[in-house]
């Protein structure tokens, strides 16, 4: 077959010029991210093996190969897996493209820019381009493959300068093979001498021991170098030996392993390059058995919040590789959850649909879950800074769960923090909150809004201010949603200061008040109900307020109302939501409201009046952060007001 010629795209040619040229702090991140590649490739080759019966006799003895040339300087690294067809090898290692390149490409610049070597290092298991690091410490990289099943190979070869070949050839052994031509050592540069077996030995040791397939390579000795010259290169094969341990660090008891151990293990799973926030181990015996090693990151993974994002912890069925992302063991709103779950029990040939109906399969999830939960809750007594760190990046995700898990929803509770008025710098837990209540509080108050700032402003706050009530301040977009669907904590109700009428009179300051109400309710009753009619095309109801101090007017919704923003939120996911009249409340104590009932009284046929109402209900919608139905008219009735007042 004619050897075939192709050129990088664009992207991809500038995307191999970066790699080769920038500056990392780690170059032997090359070698982890092969042996990586051919762990996968001798997985997916297990597991084709119990599908198809033709490729059982392939799996008898899977491993990965290390093979070394001091002459020639070249590094190789082999395995017996499932291997790639020709299209394979020019669908996925002749093009980038489907790696996600031009965001690869722009995030590495800004990485570089900021000389940030560590955080450009970590673009590279995350845009799946692993392979392409190879060009760091090579001038040429040579790829041999044959799929398993098929009779013919590919060899792709390039430099990295541009264009890459691709030929059949007919003596290809199953599997993949990757020979690099070293570039000369330089250790300024962090190019080392990787043709050194102590060197491959460090590297495998730090990045692959836990790999659970066989690394090999030929073991150097000092009696085979003087007999055989320098490179070991004599008549009799040299004696192969297997460099990483292979015992899973999940197996091994906690004494065993390293902190670094377990980072290191993180690192290969998450493709993440920071160490994880924290390590969870986990192993039930019994009539089922499984392990589970379970890491809670540090930072969180860029497709979050992204659709189609990838979750689920690793399903390894005694210690034989499954599936990844096994959405099954870990709900949507532990999705930054990462780690492996060993079962002894399940069955070899499973797909994630069976997974779904599986009762052991639902019973890890149940207890996997119970125990990332408790792992927060004694975070959050035993070590405060950690689990400041974990909220601040994940606790809008885990809020979620609060929609979703009704099992787990008081342990939720349990772990979450907010924003409060108590604390202008930290956060609140609703225990704190509870054991701060003043006496005779009957309700947890909060209130839902975009920011901080625009709900310490907001009108509603300004009676529980005075009276120096605590209120929440939830300001994710989740709060809008979980808030409906949560009533109580620890018996006490949550109550949204935004909507229904608020109490905050004890039972003494009710009598003495009471009277007081009921005249200004009766002095106000002609106003309200004119009002109430000239607005009905906007308010539901016009009534006096007793949450207002300072403001002349607010509006609330009524207890069980759709709040605003929740009503954009549904608009925004293509769902008619009716729009939903609200309350405009009056503070009886302010001028204007005063002055307004004052002219009813006395000439209830001024056009002007109608006016001044539309006015009153448009300021207090503003104060909410609400949007004027027709902000025209509004500044035009404003103007003209000033106008008058000049």
């Amino acid at each position: 077959m004619p050897i075939e010629t192709f050129e990088f795209q664009v992207e991809a040619r500038q995307l191999l010029q970066m790699m080769i040229h920038s500056i990392y702090s780690n170059k032997d991140v090359f070698l982890r991210e092969l042996i990586s590649n051919a762990s996968d490739a001798l997985d997916k080759l297990r597991l084709e093996s119990l599908r198809d019966d033709k490729l059982r006799e392939d799996v008898s003895d899977l491993h990965i190969g290390i093979e070394v040339d001091k002459e020639q300087r070249t590094l190789t690294v082999r395995d017996n897996g499932i291997g790639m067809s020709h299209d394979e090898v020019v669908q996925l290692i002749g093009t980038i493209a489907n790696s996600g390149t031009a965001k690869f490409l722009k995030e590495l610049k800004e990485f570089k820019e900021a000389k940030d070597a560590a955080a450009s290092e970590e673009l590279i298991g995350q845009f799946g381009v692993g392979f392409y690091s190879s060009f760091m410490v090579a001038d040429e990289v040579t790829l041999l493959t044959r799929r398993a099943g098929e009779s013919r190979g590919t060899r792709w070869e390039s430099s990295g300068e541009g264009t890459y070949t691709v030929e059949t050839v007919d003596d290809a052994p199953q599997g993949t093979s990757v020979t690099l031509r070293l570039k000369p050592e330089d250790i300024e540069d962090q190019l080392f001498d990787y043709t050194s077996a102590w060197k491959i030995k460090e590297i495998v040791k730090r990045y692959s021991d836990f790999i659970t397939w066989p690394i090999k390579m030929a073991k150097e000795s000092t009696e085979s170098t003087e007999s055989t010259g320098e490179d070991g290169d004599g008549d009799g094969p040299r004696e192969v030996e297997t460099v990483n341990s292979m015992k899973a660090l999940w197996a091994r008891s906690r004494h065993e392993v390293t902190d670094d151990e377990y980072s290191e293990l993180y690192k290969h799973i998450s493709h993440d390059w920071n160490d994880p926030l924290e390590t969870i181990r986990m192993q039930a015996e019994g009539t089922f058995e499984y392990q589970a090693l379970l890491f809670i990151p540090s930072h969180p993974p860029q497709d979050l919040f992204m659709q189609g994002h990838k979750r689920g912890v690793q399903l390894y069925v005694k210690r034989v590789f499954i599936m990844d992302d096994c959405e099954a063991l870990m709900p949507e709103y532990l999705r930054f959850v990462k780690g492996v779950v060993d079962a002894q029990d399940l069955s070899l040939n499973v797909s994630r649909e069976i997974l779904q109906q599986d009762r052991q399969i639902q019973l890890m999830h149940r207890r996997l879950v119970k125990k990332v939960l408790s792992t927060l809750k004694d975070m959050m007594s035993g070590n405060p800074e950690r689990y400041a760190t974990f909220w601040k990046e994940f606790g809008r995700v885990l809020k979620e769960g609060l929609l979703s898990d009704f099992e787990n929803r008081d342990a939720i509770l349990g772990v979450s923090s907010f924003a409060s008025t108590q604390d202008k710098e930290g956060l609140t837990t609703l225990r704190q909150y509870v054991d701060r209540m003043k006496e005779g509080q009957q309700h947890i108050f909060y209130m839902t809004g975009e920011s901080r700032s625009a709900i310490e402003s907001s009108p509603h706050m300004e009676a529980l201010q005075a009276k120096g009530f605590e209120v929440l301040l939830l300001t994710d977009p989740v709060d809008e949603v979980w808030v409906q669907s949560v009533p109580e904590f620890d018996g006490k109700q949550l109550r949204s200061i935004a909507k229904g009428e608020v109490d905050l009179d004890t039972e003494e300051e009710k009598k003495e008040v009471e009277a007081e109400r009921e005249k200004r309710q009766q002095e106000f009753a002609g106003l309200l109900t004119w009002m109430t009619k000239e607005l009905s095309e906007s308010v539901k109801e016009v009534r006096l307020s007793s949450r207002l101090t300072v403001s002349p007017a607010c509006i609330v919704g009524d207890t069980h109302d759709v709040t605003p923003a929740l009503e954009n939120m549904y608009r925004a996911m293509g769902q008619e939501v009716p729009h939903i009249k609200r309350i405009l409340e009056l503070n009886p104590t302010h001028p204007l409201v005063t002055g307004l009932r004052t002219a009813h009284t006395e000439r209830d046929a001024d056009a002007g009046l109608a006016e001044a109402a539309e006015l009153l209900y448009g300021m207090a919608l503003l104060a909410d952060g609400g949007e004027l139905s027709d902000p025209s008219r509004f500044i035009k009735l404003m103007a003209d007001r000033l106008e008058r007042t000049l």
